[in-house]
């Protein structure tokens, strides 16, 4: 395990970019609660792409503003059934996408549901972030505007939880 004294600190809500889905900056609020990465998605849509599992959807990546749309295209990684902070399952789609967080670049995997009620489009899950930044609740916005050519790229990895 990495030295906590060297770990970067994020706040509670930060911005990020999702570069492999064309998403410049999108705020998402970070949850050390939620173990996987969720994406607002308001429509989902499977298709085969020569051979290969694919889903398009289209993301609102303002808040409080549908008229803004961006709409993506990913591969399938997985189907998986997700409980929510309510108690409620639902299958989700599993993508994995590059993501920008400050000057650090990697690859995550996220969750594409519906988050038309909540406040923000994008939860950064603790798999995402996991022994690499610690989080400060009291905080928000600690890593800055995403940079669009990132320097560092962190080795990140995951766990494939089944549950949430």
């Amino acid at each position: 395990m990495k030295n906590l004294r060297d770990l970067p600190v994020l706040g509670w809500r930060e911005w990020v970019a999702l570069p492999g889905l064309g998403v410049d900056k999108i705020q998402c609020k970070v949850d050390t609660g939620a173990r996987t990465s969720a994406l607002h998605a308001f429509y989902v849509e499977e298709f085969s792409a020569q051979g290969i599992a694919m889903v398009r959807f289209g993301l609102h990546p303002e808040q409080d503003n549908t008229d803004i749309e961006t709409h993506c295209e990913a591969s399938i990684l997985a189907q998986r059934d997700v409980t929510d902070s309510g108690g409620h399952t639902e299958a989700r789609y599993v993508i994995e996408t590059p993501v920008i967080l400050g000057d650090a670049l990697w690859s995550i995997e996220v969750t594409l549901t519906n988050r038309d009620t909540m406040r923000y489009r994008m939860l950064l899950g603790r798999s995402a972030i996991a022994e690499n930044y610690l989080v400060d609740s009291a905080a928000s916005h600690m890593a800055g505007q995403p940079n669009t050519k990132p320097s560092y790229h962190p080795i990140l990895s995951y766990t494939h939880d089944e549950e949430e």
